[in-house]
């Protein structure tokens, strides 16, 4: 049996290795912790409401999404945790430990953040 980071990072890169999942996980990353409702989601990407239901799920199901209630909307944000949690996990091994090599993608992290 797989290690579970292993299976953690399977099921994160499954979720996302969809065009309509990975453009809703990459809009509520552009929205931060404000994150959207899930009308505005919908609008925004032009999908239908039960297509974007189906992504949602899967998303969350993978720990990559949370929602909470305000009033009678559903907010969706990006877990920022799982996020990190997934990116250490793609780099951990990184270069065998070469920071010369691992330079460049350190550079692009700092860049992608605020």
């Amino acid at each position: 049996m797989a290690p579970a980071k292993l299976m953690r990072a399977i099921e994160g890169l499954s979720a996302l290795a969809h065009d309509g999942r990975l453009s809703v996980f990459r809009l509520l990353v552009r929205h931060g912790e404000n994150g959207l409702a899930a009308g505005d989601i919908a609008r925004k990407l032009d999908v239908l409401p039960n297509t974007l239901s189906t992504n949602l799920a899967v998303l969350s199901n993978a720990g990559l999404v949370q929602s909470r209630r305000e009033g009678r909307s559903i907010i969706y944000t990006p877990d920022f945790d799982r996020m990190a949690e997934l990116l250490a996990y793609l780099v951990e091994d990184c270069c065998n430990g070469d920071i010369a090599v691992c330079a460049p993608l350190a550079a692009v992290t700092s860049r992608a953040c605020c």
